[in-house]
């Protein structure tokens, strides 16, 4: 996104405008669709705010899923208020006293890129299908595209080629399935693959497990997700593996060779074009999100 100083404008954002930009952005993903995130308006843009409230028990102790969720949204915003002629200045984790204030967005005027319509089409259209992709597999350089998408926003990404890392993952996917099935319902189930050969599989990470790192990797994740989703890609987060700690370090050590902390999985595929229509996820109100 292009930034400008912050001393180089001095533009008001309306409330209509500013309510409209927060709505889009609240369509990001989230984990387990908690949508944990707060907003506040600014006279010049907005504050984004954790919501730990929203935390979910037992599955994201550290809060990492939270702050990705809320980086997913950062990004959104930003994409939105692209769209509609305004240019994004963003400062991540301003306030080390306040560490639930995770960005300030302030924003001045811009011309709308062509793009835009697309852009706002995709920022609606996106959504969670967890539907059998067909058997057509994604392109190495479409996976290339997306990936870049991803590295554009300060996190690493990577997708997963090799057999071998590939049976390493589908090893780890299902221990992580079985350990949280135990957890949960006292008996282990292994009732399907979450991972097919045509899959494409893309990893997000980080040299650090920091919150900073956590906010990129959903700004990422959200920079792939709607580049895909205007490709017409379909993006399905694998989340069990990352949420339990035995496979998390195994994917570190096993498939990123223990240089480098995993933060986000997803595969990627194509969805049957005659697919019915999912109905979309109920999103929170905005009195529910905005902050006084």
């Amino acid at each position: 996104m292009v930034r400008m100083s912050r001393a180089a404008t001095s533009t008001t954002v309306s409330e209509r405008v500013g309510r409209q930009l927060v709505e889009l952005a609240c369509r990001a993903p989230s984990v387990d669709n908690t949508q944990p995130w707060r907003w506040r308006l600014r006279p010049d843009g907005m504050d984004l705010y954790a919501d730990h409230q929203r935390q979910p028990p037992g599955v994201d102790p550290a809060g990492r899923g939270v702050v990705i969720s809320c980086g997913a949204a950062l990004h959104h915003v930003q994409v939105a208020a692209r769209a509609m002629g305004w240019a994004s200045d963003v400062r991540r984790l301003p306030d080390a006293a306040a560490p639930a204030l995770l960005a300030e967005v302030r924003l001045s005027p811009e011309a709308p890129p062509r793009s835009a319509a697309g852009e706002l089409a995709a920022l609606r259209d996106r959504h969670t299908d967890r539907r059998r992709f067909t058997s057509w597999p994604v392109p190495d350089e479409r996976l290339a595209v997306l990936t870049a998408a991803a590295r554009a926003h300060g996190v690493g990404a990577v997708a997963l080629s090799d057999s071998g890392e590939r049976f390493r993952l589908e090893l780890l996917v299902a221990r992580a399935q079985q350990l949280q099935a135990r957890a949960e319902a006292g008996a282990a189930t292994d009732d399907g693959r979450d991972i097919e050969g045509s899959d494409g599989l893309v990893v997000l990470y980080a040299e650090d497990d920091s919150p900073e790192a956590w906010l990129r990797a959903g700004e990422g994740l959200s920079a792939l997700w709607l580049d895909a989703v205007r490709s017409g890609l379909s993006v399905v987060p694998l989340s069990h593996v990352l949420e339990v700690e035995e496979t998390r370090a195994g994917l570190r050590d096993s498939v990123l060779g223990g240089l480098a902390v995993p933060l986000v999985l997803v595969r990627v595929g194509w969805q049957a074009i005659s697919r019915s229509q999912l109905v979309p996820t109920s999103r929170r109100p905005l009195a529910q999100v905005l902050l006084p």
